[in-house]
């Protein structure tokens, strides 16, 4: 009978968000262990769901779940936080076993205070602990990745969709590496990296360049190749590892090798197709309203929480009032727990003065001014529709929606979550089909679920954390010639 150890960290470090990630952050949105971690996450769209489908398929193997958590993208982890995370699994490992197999899941782009590659630490240090154990990960698409990470590990597999709708099949993929590795078989892997950060709007799996960069990825799997696949990186993460990169896992070592840089190739012969321009606010406002009848989408990717945004920046939302469209308007959504409480305080039907973002930091704006009615308020807990995460559980916080001019609805919440998922516009009463406008701070995952359901997405250059130009940003890790646009 298998003994497995199970850890999970998955976070995106965005280096110049103003705020810190806490353990608080942690523990608010995934901080599980045990056999009730299985139970919470069974059949949903995740890892941990698909760790639990793999057991059942096999009643003779037993996992000890240790600690599982993770955060929505934000600035780097503090110390503590990644500390007492490590220590927890550390102490776990000892404390169990003895260990067949370790699984971790891990996102590959995690940046801690004094740590700018802490995917590549954890897995250094649970090597160390556990020896000759076998060890298996799986990584989102995002992953800044160290090539180290092939040789300390025995077999990985990464997201091959974006938006992101296989976390669970890619914990199922490493999975079944960790089980041949039970079996006897040797596992090579390998990753080739570029020296070039690239923005992710063109790297979508639907359609475009990356989309025939994965076919090529999976056209290498041969039986003697298991595994094949690109990484695009994340582009505000400040690491020495930043950018593309191309990971292959096969039974031969030089297979390995030859793949892995095949996929980087193939990144490479596309590199013209992955530059990007946006509009400003204000001209892809005009291009939202200028589409087709029905809903349309007018996103800020500078603010997106996926990318590491504070949900906080006011330019979109200024852009809006300012040109007053008088079209029905949502706006999704601001981060600002004292606004909740002011609408709280104020109660159904109150009305009063907000000033909404900036409050975390000036550097992006200051806050609008409005007066506005409240027209709702939420305990804020939701069930992910999907198919992104399908089944994982959401808790904002309490949240309120205000109603500006007649025309705008604005929602506020107490804690950061991307509103990609149709669950959480239905938790605010909010009405798809008789909305024209859906202005939102989001980016590709937004498309997961909307992408059917707009005329028209938008997407324009705002002030933000995780702004267009990346030579801008103060990096200290990624020479400057790796920043330059395509």
């Amino acid at each position: 009978m298998p003994h497995i150890a199970v850890a999970r960290l998955w976070f995106e470090g965005n280096s110049f968000s103003p705020t810190p990630t806490d353990a608080a952050a942690l523990r608010s949105r995934e901080w599980v262990a045990g056999p009730e971690a299985l139970a919470a996450y069974a059949g949903t769209a995740t890892e941990l769901g698909g760790l639990a489908r793999f057991l059942a398929a096999r009643p003779d193997w037993r996992a000890t779940i240790l600690r599982c958590t993770s955060a929505q993208p934000g600035g780097p982890l503090t110390a503590e936080a990644f500390a007492g995370w490590l220590a927890e699994v550390e102490q776990g490992l000892r404390a169990g076993g003895p260990w067949d197999g370790v699984y971790l899941s891990l996102h590959g782009a995690c940046v801690a205070e004094g740590v700018p590659a802490a995917d590549l630490a954890i897995v250094r240090r649970i090597r160390a602990l556990v020896g000759a154990t076998p060890l298996v990960a799986s990584f989102d698409f995002h992953g800044n990745m160290a090539p180290e990470l092939a040789t300390l590990l025995d077999g990985a597999s990464v997201y091959r969709t974006y938006p992101h709708l296989d976390m669970d099949a890619t914990a199922l993929r490493a999975l079944a590496l960790l089980e041949r590795r039970l079996s006897g078989q040797r596992l090579h892997g390998a990753i080739a990296k570029m020296p070039r950060v690239l923005h992710s709007f063109h790297m979508r799996s639907a359609e475009g360049p990356m989309a025939e960069v994965w076919a090529e990825a999976a056209a290498l799997e041969d039986g003697v190749v298991l595994e094949a696949a690109p990484f695009g990186g994340f582009s505000w993460g400040d690491t020495p590892y930043a950018g593309p990169s191309g990971m292959a896992w096969a039974t031969d070592p030089i297979a390995a090798q030859r793949a892995a840089q095949a996929v980087l190739d193939a990144i490479a012969a596309r590199l013209p197709r992955f530059a990007v321009t946006l509009p400003t606010p204000q001209a892809a406002l005009a291009t939202a309203l200028a589409g087709p009848p029905g809903l349309v989408a007018l996103l800020d990717p500078a603010d997106n929480p996926l990318s590491g945004g504070t949900a906080d920046t006011p330019g979109m939302l200024r852009a809006l009032i300012e040109s007053t469209p008088g079209v029905p308007t949502v706006f999704a959504f601001l981060h600002d727990p004292a606004g909740v409480a002011t609408a709280a305080s104020l109660g159904l039907g109150g009305a009063g003065r907000f000033a909404l973002g900036g409050h975390t930091t000036a550097d992006f704006g200051p806050p609008v001014e409005v007066d506005a009615l409240v027209e709702r308020l939420t305990e804020g807990r939701f069930t992910n529709e999907g198919p992104m995460e399908r089944g994982a559980p959401v808790d904002l916080g309490a949240t309120a929606v205000l109603r500006i001019g007649g025309w705008l609805r604005v929602i506020l919440t107490s804690r950061k979550e991307a509103a990609v998922d149709p669950a959480f516009f239905a938790l605010h009463g909010i009405d798809l089909g008789a909305t024209r406008l859906l202005a939102n701070k989001a980016k590709n995952h937004f498309r997961a679920a909307f992408a059917g359901r707009c005329a028209a997405i938008v997407e324009c250059d705002c002030p933000g954390p995780a702004a267009l130009d990346l030579a801008a940003l103060p990096f200290r890790e990624v020479p400057p010639d790796w920043l330059r646009p395509v």
